[in-house]
């Protein structure tokens, strides 16, 4: 995937947002909340997954756990441009639903999210 693809494909959904932080990282968010997140070269990307898919893919060795963040359940995928443009965008589209709903009901509503 490229940096690119993967850019357009965080921001396609409802509320999304890129913001950049702690220097060059680029976050991706929803209602402020980062559902994921690359360097500011974009080699890696770590991402919000269920508990499931976290002990799938650090178990299996194609993620590790991210920096800081793995006790809420975060991956770190270490080559970007490694993994699967359709794979991912999966992995968004959950990463994204899981931070949303848990913003509250009047946020989620105001970004044209389900309530």
């Amino acid at each position: 995937m490229t940096p690119a693809a993967l850019e357009k494909a965080a921001l396609a959904f409802p509320g999304a947002e890129l913001s950049i932080k702690w220097g060059d990282d680029r976050c991706y968010t929803v209602g402020g909340k980062m559902f994921a997140a690359t360097d500011g070269a974009a080699t890696n990307l770590s991402m919000k997954v269920t508990d499931i898919a976290f002990e799938a893919l650090t178990e299996t060795g194609r993620a590790r756990p991210a920096p800081y963040a793995a006790r809420f359940k975060w991956v770190m995928f270490e080559d970007l441009a490694s993994l699967d443009d359709a794979e991912v965008g999966d992995w968004l589209k959950t990463a994204h639903q899981l931070v949303a709903a848990k913003l509250p009901r009047k946020q989620r509503a105001g970004l044209g999210l389900a309530v």
